[in-house]
């Protein structure tokens, strides 16, 4: 019996993870094998991500490896492209199709765990795909700090007034989790790290966050999104509500209040949508594209097939309003990954399946060093208690010992250094200087270096 899970990420690891343990004793006989398709031979702890951008955790930290993790687990490292659940197979890209020239590979399956998550949703926005970049992986939140840096580098040296603002204008938008926190560390590591330039003010740095709604953090109630508001706009962070990004052609940012922003830099965070892949599927899609499933986490009208997490559109048994589904967070993937697994055991093993109940017991955001809101168990806290409860949370649900007790002693390491202001642009092109060396490239003070 072959159990093919498509994802790994939180939903995927953690439902591969309580399956390894479950079947242990198959898994070693060999009746059962589980096999996880995923793009990254890791499972990015996206809470972290903020932080990781803003250097306060090493970016090896935020990610947890599949292989070490999942251990008696078959790791591919590849892509889902089609999922023929009438026959039981899955079409899969892996690094080496196009190396070895054979194609994709036909992976058979008894038992389908779809997880492939979300990708970010975009608008059509002129300018938005050739100067927007996006909060999701770690990639992502380490690209976006070298380039912070680097633009306070940009515009320390230039004699050009225009360029020296651009460079210094920070646009995000989207006022949920990732574009507020995400904003907020790095105004508060740019801040830090301006005090470093003979010429660079904290003033100098303009942060702008637009929000179509009129509201941010709505997931930590409307008094602490209040709160966050006037938290932001008290360390000069320009926070736009009810407005819209209309375009970003040639780097100006231009809202529909009629605001023009010449930038360098625009992070968008405005949402999520599911992931590609499920219009490739032969399952039940709802209208946003994700898939129809049962409070058991089975898809509905499907047998032998099982999803959850932003994919998923799962009810909400716990809602006071009927139809209503589960928030597509980490707090409900997590809990909804062991319903997962604990169902398809039951299933292997002929018993009845359980349906998945979870009261969404609060939420928590940080607003930069020893600042944050949260809303949990009814409570409301701000400033330092919610940061440490962020902290103290998010440390207790990240996986493994290993990096619980790596990013506590960072953590405690920051607290007692200074905070570390080196961009390493470099390393998104490790082979410019050699090919520099070789010839292959021009220099960067060459008129024609792109």
């Amino acid at each position: 019996m072959r159990i093919l899970v498509v994802g790994g990420g939180y939903v995927g690891m953690y439902t591969a993870l309580r399956l390894q343990r479950k079947l242990k004793q198959r898994l070693r006989s060999g009746e059962a094998e589980i096999v996880v398709v995923t793009p990254d031979p890791y499972m990015t702890y996206q809470p972290f991500l903020p932080e990781a951008a803003a250097g306060s955790i090493s970016p090896r930290h935020v990610v947890v490896p599949l292989r070490r993790v999942l251990a008696h687990c078959t790791i591919v490292v590849g892509e889902a492209r089609r999922i023929d659940h009438s026959e039981r197979t899955a079409t899969v890209t892996t690094l080496a199709t196009g190396e070895d020239g054979t194609g994709a590979v036909e992976i058979p399956y008894d038992e389908l765990v779809l997880a492939p998550g979300s990708v970010s949703r975009t608008l059509p926005v002129p300018g938005l795909a050739e100067h927007g970049v996006g909060f999701k992986t770690i990639e992502e939140a380490i690209g976006l700090r070298n380039h912070v840096i680097e633009q306070m580098d940009i515009a320390s040296a230039t004699r050009d007034p225009a360029i020296r603002d651009a460079a210094l204008t920070f646009v995000f938008v989207g006022g949920g989790y990732a574009g507020v926190e995400a904003l907020a560390e790095l105004e508060d590591m740019a801040r830090y790290t301006s005090r470093y330039y003979h010429n660079i003010k904290a003033e100098d740095l303009k942060w702008i966050l637009v929000e179509a709604t009129g509201r941010i953090l709505p997931e930590v109630g409307e008094s602490m999104g209040r709160y966050a508001v006037g938290e932001l706009r008290g360390r000069n962070i320009d926070v736009r509500l009810d407005t819209r990004l209309e375009s970003c052609e040639d780097r100006i940012a231009v809202l529909s209040d009629g605001s023009r922003f010449p930038t360098r830099t625009l992070v968008w965070t405005a949402g999520v949508k599911p992931a590609p892949l499920l219009a490739a599927t032969d399952l039940p899609l709802d209208a946003r594209g994700r898939l129809v499933c049962t409070a058991r986490l089975t898809v509905e009208g499907t047998e032998h097939a099982w999803a959850a997490g932003d994919a998923a559109a799962v009810p909400d048994l716990t809602a006071a309003e009927p139809g209503r589904e589960t928030a597509p967070n980490a707090q409900h993937a997590v809990r909804q990954a062991k319903a997962l697994a604990d169902n398809l055991v039951a299933a292997i093993d002929g018993r009845p399946l359980k349906e998945y109940r979870h009261s969404y017991v609060g939420s928590v955001a940080s607003l930069g060093l020893h600042k944050g809101v949260a809303h949990v168990y009814g409570r409301r806290l701000k400033g330092y208690p919610a940061w440490l409860m962020h902290r103290t949370y998010h440390l207790s649900r990240v996986p493994t010992f290993n990096r619980k007790a790596r990013v506590l002693a960072e953590w405690t390491l920051a607290g007692l250094f200074k905070r570390e202001i080196v961009s390493l642009g470099s390393l998104e092109h490790p082979r410019a200087e050699f090919e520099i060396a070789a010839g292959r490239r021009p220099r960067p003070d060459d008129g024609d270096c792109q």
